[in-house]
C-alpha cells in the first residue's frame, strides 16, 4: 500500500470529474499520480472538504462523519484496494466500540469521508502500478479568484441541485 494525498479535482477532455491522488512522499510534477473518475456531487463534496469550505446544510459525507462520531467510532484509514474492468473499489476501516470493522465503499465516498475526518488514504501498489500516470502537472495553487467563485457557488446552491 502507498499512502496518497488529494492534489486536486479536475475534468477530463469529456468534462468528467477526476480526483487526482499522489503518493505523499513524491514531490509535485514528479513521479506518479492516480486519476479516479467520480461523479459531480462527489467532486463537489471532496472540494468542500479539501478547501475547508462551510455549507449551509451538511452534505451526505458530513452526515456520515457525524454519524461515525456519534456512534463513538473512528475512521482509521481509507484504502483504494483494487481495479476491476475499469472500476475502482475501496474500503473504509473503522475502529468501533465493538472492534475493527471494514466497510466496502466507492472510492469517491471513501475519499470524501477521509477528507472530512483527516484520515490517511492508501492505494494498493498494483492499482497505482496499473492505473497510475506520470505527474507532469504541478499541484494547483488555490488562487483567490477560484476560491471566490467556489464560495459563490456554495452560497447559491440548493439541495434540489443535487437530485438525480
Amino acid at each position: 500500500m502507498v499512502q496518497v494525498r488529494v492534489i486536486g479535482v479536475a475534468r477530463d477532455t469529456e468534462q468528467q470529474h477526476v480526483i487526482l491522488l499522489k503518493p505523499v512522499d513524491e514531490p509535485a510534477a514528479e513521479g506518479r499520480m492516480l486519476p479516479v473518475w467520480i461523479g459531480e456531487q462527489e467532486a463537489t463534496s471532496i472540494l468542500v472538504a479539501v478547501q475547508g469550505a462551510q455549507t449551509p446544510r451538511p452534505l451526505a459525507h458530513d452526515l456520515m462523519a457525524q454519524m461515525i462520531h456519534e456512534l463513538e467510532a473512528e475512521v482509521d484509514r481509507v484504502e483504494v484496494t483494487r481495479l476491476e474492468e475499469g472500476t475502482y473499489f475501496a474500503e473504509i476501516t473503522l475502529f468501533t466500540p465493538h472492534g475493527m470493522r471494514v466497510i466496502d465503499a466507492r472510492p469517491s465516498d471513501a475519499i470524501a469521508l477521509a477528507s472530512r475526518t483527516h484520515t490517511p488514504i492508501w492505494v494498493a501498489d498494483d492499482v497505482l502500478e496499473i492505473a497510475g500516470v506520470e505527474d507532469t502537472v504541478s499541484e494547483p495553487a488555490a488562487d483567490e479568484e477560484q476560491l471566490d467563485e467556489f464560495r459563490r457557488f456554495l452560497d447559491d446552491v440548493d439541495p434540489e441541485d443535487f437530485e438525480a
